[in-house]
């Protein structure tokens, strides 16, 4: 059988690097070509591999010259429609996994994935623990009426609240059928200390450094309290759900949104 050629876009950042170190030790998979918009040579050197891999600025010609079928992204949401419109329309199917794109860039996605017959996984968070996380919360969602969620990352993070809170939160409002109650605070003496508000749910960021990414969802009934948390412990926690991801996006056409339609995990 033969191998599924993978693209990593943003080769050079912490996840990208992550990703590469798991599809090249993933004996169904080849690396065949990276980019990277910091790109400084032309090339990565993979030396359990013993081999040099093709690294370019350019996305676009990485596609044309060596035809990967997947490219997965890890990038920022700046350059992310950018990488998704060129991957799709030059061939490829996508794997992504960089946060903050809005409601109108999934549609743009899925239907641009439509048209060419390629799939496209995006997922918040491809820690399996996660995605287990936000189906739990889900599920709790229906028999609570107040709940809040804590999010904590390392303090070189971006973005606040992570994309992973802000998916939870629709998960638990959609299962919900309507927004959570909100207690009112009469008196905020320090402005924000309440978190953001997402209909009904306060989220809350926490950013320092030591962390890698933590989120717990706590839910207040009278006379109890249920608390559902994932750690994520290093970077290593995302792949297996990156690799799954790769192997499933092949079969498919279209937009898969979230990493739990690939796991099955029914309401």
């Amino acid at each position: 059988m033969s191998k599924i050629k993978v693209a990593v876009n943003g080769a050079l950042g912490r996840m990208g690097q992550q990703v590469i170190d798991a599809v090249i030790a993933d004996t169904a998979l080849e690396l065949t070509c990276a980019a990277d918009s910091k790109a400084d040579r032309d090339h990565l050197i993979l030396p359990k591999l013993s081999k040099k891999v093709p690294l370019h600025t350019n996305l676009t010609s990485l596609i044309e010259m060596y035809h990967p079928q997947v490219v997965v992204d890890f990038t920022v949401p700046e350059a992310a429609m950018g990488a998704a419109r060129l991957a799709i329309k030059n061939g490829a199917n996508l794997v992504m996994g960089t946060t903050g794109l809005s409601e109108a860039d999934l549609k743009e996605i899925d239907r641009l994935a439509q048209a060419h017959k390629k799939g496209v996984v995006v997922a918040a968070n491809f820690a399996i623990g996660a995605v287990i996380m936000i189906h739990l919360a889900r599920m709790a969602s229906r028999y609570f009426d107040n709940a809040e969620i804590i999010e904590l990352h390392h303090d070189r993070k971006l973005d606040a609240p992570s994309g992973t809170a802000l998916a939870t939160a629709r998960a638990m409002v959609s299962a919900h059928g309507k927004p959570f109650v909100s207690p009112v605070t009469e008196k905020e003496t320090l402005k924000g200390t309440r978190g953001g508000q997402a209909e009904g749910i306060s989220i809350h960021s926490v950013r320092l450094p030591g962390l890698v990414a933590s989120q717990e969802v706590i839910f207040g009934a009278l006379g109890q309290t249920l608390s559902i948390r994932h750690d994520t412990i290093n970077r290593e926690s995302f792949m297996p759900g990156v690799i799954l991801a790769i192997k499933e996006v092949i079969k498919r056409h279209g937009l898969v949104y979230g990493l739990d339609v690939l796991l099955n995990l029914g309401d």
